[in-house]
């Protein structure tokens, strides 16, 4: 199994991972960190880490392998899911494009980048789950798993068992009809009512389905069936 490193602290483990890679001659590292002062999330979002009550964890792998870009995106939010579940013993579900939601609350969030580290090219898949946090004035749309379950689990703990569960399941053959299929099945709000923002502009309409392109659609209270990229359309719940 790929190695797994701890560290005190650092600004943002997908930089420090870097400096592991290049050290050592592993296909595959992951590291983590209770302590991430300067995280990143999806498209230049920043990643609020509270010193010991969350899990910053990274993990890179050479990129020479049959995933697009969005499919690993799609398959590594069906992995996290899946870990999630089975960690809580709940029902976390995933909110396009890779937000995992427990009991309508944003608890962990993926940020994917790829890296030339020496002569090879990696991709760095970033992953943050809120553990042990309790304080969200300010982020009424997040929860962790403390504050969804109720249980109390160690950081340590879940960056080992996430590391585990992400080597064992990344590798394994699956089409991307497999892994598509998966996301919309889990996918947060399907089916159901929902109000969304759209240029400014309230509607409410239904989740259908993500496409293999990325692109979310979305059957429209007034403009009828649309599909939508990232930013484009927000949901207000």
């Amino acid at each position: 199994m790929a190695l797994l490193f701890s560290i005190a602290e650092c600004a943002s483990t997908n930089d420090e991972i870097e400096k592991f890679i290049a050290k050592n001659s592993e296909e595959k590292i992951g590291v983590f960190t209770a302590n991430q002062t300067r995280g990143r999330g999806q498209y230049g979002n920043l990643w609020e880490n509270f010193e010991d009550e969350n899990l910053a964890y990274s993990f890179g792998f050479k990129s020479d392998n049959v995933f697009s870009d969005v499919m690993l995106n799609f398959y590594v939010a069906v992995i996290l899911r899946n870990f999630i579940a089975n960690f809580t013993a709940d029902f976390p579900k995933i909110k396009w494009p890779n937000d995992i939601i427990l009991n309508r609350k944003k608890v962990s969030g993926i940020l994917i980048e790829k890296r030339k580290i020496g002569n090879f090219h990696y991709f760095i898949i970033g992953i943050g789950i809120n553990v042990l946090q309790e304080n969200f004035e300010r982020f009424p749309k997040a929860g962790s798993l403390l504050s969804q379950t109720g249980k109390r689990f160690r950081i340590e703990n879940v960056a080992e068992q996430l590391h585990e569960f992400l080597n064992r399941e990344l590798f394994k053959t699956k089409t991307n009809s497999e892994i598509l299929s998966e996301f919309n099945a889990n996918l947060f709000l399907k089916n159901e009512v929902t109000t969304f923002k759209i240029k400014d502009l309230k509607q409410n309409g239904i989740i259908q389905n993500v496409d293999e392109n990325g692109f979310l659609h979305v059957e429209l209270e007034k403009d009828g069936l649309q599909k939508f990229f990232h930013k484009e359309i927000e949901w207000l719940y």
